[in-house]
């Protein structure tokens, strides 16, 4: 990756994709993970839904462990900056678990195991579960992960991909996601319509 690349940020990255630019993102590391000091596949329509939660979520799909350990691994992805708020606010991980809970049993199977293998890499490293580890450990974790995202083989590399792309895709298609970071405004129209004004095409 060139030099140039690397001073990409990410969330400028995760623009264009929202807004259809095709921009690729960079593969993740630790420049842009974490970079809220966190210390401890189309869905179109953009959800309306209030930030705010009125009441607690009942989760339709995962365990309240599984939907805590993804909560962590999105914020991560898309963090709370001084732009605006991150992917938790943003109620990704709501998100993430209803749209896993109307996917069919491969994609089901694949983000249980996927969690399931994060937390035992974890384990393994730091002798603690990743969402007891330290935010450097997580960080680190997830960006050796991170590295093969282009062709990911193992179970986690497919893993991480899943749940960057669903975290894309909830974030910037929500209230959050459109109007604090992307600062749409709505259509506009137009009062008038002039046509075009080149003089070759005037009648």
């Amino acid at each position: 990756m060139a030099e140039d690349d690397n001073n990409v940020s990410r969330r400028d990255a995760l623009k264009g994709i929202a807004m259809g630019l095709g921009t690729s993102l960079p593969v993740l590391n630790t420049s842009v993970l974490g970079q809220s000091g966190h210390s401890h596949e189309g869905h179109g329509q953009a959800r309306t839904k209030s930030a705010e939660k009125k009441t607690p979520y009942k989760a339709k799909f995962f365990s309240a462990d599984q939907l805590a350990l993804v909560a962590t691994i999105s914020e991560l992805i898309i963090p709370t900056d001084d732009h605006s708020p991150g992917a938790k606010a943003a109620e990704v991980p709501e998100f993430i678990d209803l749209m896993i809970s109307e996917s069919p049993a491969e994609a089901k199977k694949l983000w249980t195991d996927g969690l399931a293998a994060v937390d035992k890499m974890s384990q393994e490293k730091y002798s603690s579960a990743f969402n007891k580890a330290t935010g450097e450990q997580q960080v680190a974790l997830l960006t050796e992960i991170s590295k093969n995202e282009m062709k990911p083989q193992t179970l986690e590399e497919r893993f991480f991909k899943a749940i960057k792309n669903m975290t894309i895709d909830g974030y910037y298609t929500s209230k959050i996601g459109i109007h604090q970071e992307l600062q749409y405004k709505g259509n506009t129209y137009l009062k008038e319509f002039k046509g075009c004004t080149h003089p070759e095409h005037q009648s």
